[in-house]
């Protein structure tokens, strides 16, 4: 997967993108993400507003599989990149890898609900 600016793009709206409308999860709602890059030539930095709905993680158009568990528990997987981490209140944090032009990239994410 190329993980450029627009993979980074692409990475951080499907990582809490929308579906229907009754929150049936605590984290369900919108939140701002913040992707950095540590390692590799990705996008140094992205930001977003994402939304959660019934602790499930999707994006139209896009491969992304993952879910948000009641504890806060944060797993999804975009193309070739994967991220994880914790959501607690109204904040969370983790790590994400992927690569770009094959090289690998990493580093962390932050996220807070608006």
């Amino acid at each position: 997967m190329r993980f450029n600016r627009i993979g980074t793009a692409l990475f951080v709206s499907a990582f809490f993108a929308a579906a229907p409308a009754n929150a049936q999860t605590p984290y369900d709602g919108l939140w701002s993400v913040k992707v950095v890059t540590k390692t590799g030539s990705c996008e140094p930095e992205t930001r977003s507003t994402l939304t959660i709905t019934d602790g499930k993680i999707s994006a139209a158009g896009a491969d992304v599989t993952g879910s948000i568990g009641r504890e806060g528990l944060v797993k999804v997987s975009i193309g070739g990149a994967y991220a994880n981490g914790q959501l607690s209140g109204n904040a969370g944090s983790g790590k994400w890898n992927g690569a770009s032009a094959g090289i690998p990239c990493s580093g962390r994410w932050e996220a807070s609900r608006q």
